[in-house]
């Protein structure tokens, strides 16, 4: 079994480059779906997810060719089948956003219910009602969601929840659609924006993204296009916590900083000194944490998927800090782990409150998700001993090659096979 283990390191000093984003790229490998044509895609992160991705679509009758690193050629001229199998879709939740151009392209789709990491419900009720507004027969039997359709028709959908899947898996069905759909109360992430105009890119006709409200007028068909994937926000912000839990100093490239206010917010409010440039974000720190209270909400909010970072950090904060949870009621799993290593926190319903100061200590402890592994990390940059954390499968799933990264500006982390 792999492991990572991490000793003691601070004042990390360095650059470290943010490869694409994670939760950019798996909707738009899904969209390539949608074109008969090929799609080049660059800035491509080498992710666990991202394989399981291509994995899937070369099921479904992709042909994809790595033409350079990082870069991918998908055609996907004829789909063979429109069944994404159990041992895809069980190992990862984004799977399921295939559903949406299958029925766009070709009418009908059976997929089974995703898995991916269990912190939350996170149900996919808010797909299936948009989909049969757009005109769509659903049935569920047996773990798996059977969905046939004459012709899809626009529609107005309103979202109970600005579910960032659902917004996506919707854009897709409905830019084939008869018609003009307006999906409302739509979640507003980048990574949503980045999706429309990869679509648009291809002849699509969709307006609003990242507000609100969304408006897609159905075309009869897109062509081949070439994009760039926009940078990962949260892989961003998981280095820039670093920097401050260390005490270090890294100059963190290829970001929009405009995605990372929250984050910058909050850090600042930490004591860190943080310098923002186009491309490119500097955080110093001297290691002194001032305590703060967060609470996670869509963005522009502050990104839940930072939440278990931003605990690591605020457990040697000099005071009390408050985190609420408002997005997935099993976000604090880490919690426990963490505490094996004398984080001083309480959970309280969906509120978690760490008095700081804790005297970090190294232990064996597990990877219950993808964001915390990352805060298990950081913890054990700033834990006396060696850290060994357990089923990094998880952290593989969202951070391409942040062991070599870490390693690279300083710190004293390495796998075991």
């Amino acid at each position: 079994m792999k492991k990572i283990k991490v000793n003691k390191s601070l004042e990390l000093a360095g650059t470290i480059r943010v490869d694409g984003s994670k939760n950019a790229i798996l909707p738009i490998l899904a969209a390539t779906l949608l074109s008969e044509e090929e799609c080049i895609i660059h800035d491509i992160p080498k992710l666990k997810d991202v394989e399981i991705m291509c994995q899937l679509l070369k099921v479904l009758g992709a042909d994809i060719e790595e033409i350079e690193s990082n870069t991918l050629k998908i055609t996907v001229k004829n789909i063979t089948t429109c069944e994404a199998p159990y041992e895809l879709i069980s190992k990862m939740r984004a799977s399921f956003l295939v559903m949406g151009p299958l029925l766009a392209r070709c009418g009908n789709s059976k997929i089974y219910m995703p898995g991916g990491c269990a912190i939350g419900t996170r149900p996919i009720d808010l797909h299936l009602k948009g989909f049969k507004a757009l005109g769509t027969d659903i049935k569920s039997e047996n773990g798996y969601v059977n969905a046939k359709t004459d012709k899809l028709i626009g529609n107005y959908i309103y979202l109970d929840f600005p579910s960032v899947g659902a917004t996506e898996n919707l854009i897709m069905a409905a830019v084939l659609a008869e018609g003009e759909t307006i999906i409302e109360n739509a979640a507003e992430e980048p990574e949503i924006v980045d999706l429309a105009n990869f679509i648009n890119s291809m002849g699509g006709n969709i307006i609003g993204a990242g507000t609100k409200t969304i408006r897609i007028k159905g075309v009869k068909k897109l062509h081949k296009t070439e994009h760039t994937v926009i940078p990962d926000r949260i892989e961003a912000g998981t280095y820039m916590v670093v920097a401050a839990a260390t005490g270090g100093d890294l100059l963190i490239e290829n970001i929009v900083s405009s995605h990372l206010q929250p984050i910058i917010a909050k850090l600042n409010e930490t004591g860190a000194h943080i310098e923002e440039y186009e491309d490119k974000i500097r955080v110093v720190s001297n290691g002194i944490i001032k305590p703060v209270d967060i609470k996670t909400l869509p963005y522009p909010g502050f990104p839940t998927d930072m939440q278990a970072q931003f605990m690591a950090l605020l457990s040697i904060a000099d005071g009390t800090s408050i985190i609420h949870e408002t997005i997935f009621e099993n976000r604090f799993m880490h919690a426990n782990e963490l505490m094996r290593m004398g984080v001083n926190v309480k959970i309280e319903g969906s509120s978690a409150v760490l008095t700081g100061k804790s005297e970090l200590t190294g232990a064996k402890v597990k990877a219950t998700d993808l964001r915390a592994g990352a805060a298990l990390i950081i913890a054990g940059l700033i834990a006396e001993g060696e850290t060994e954390i357990t089923d990094v499968y998880h952290i593989e799933r969202g951070y391409a090659d942040i062991i070599g990264k870490l390693q690279n500006v300083g710190a004293k982390i390495r796998l075991e096979e």
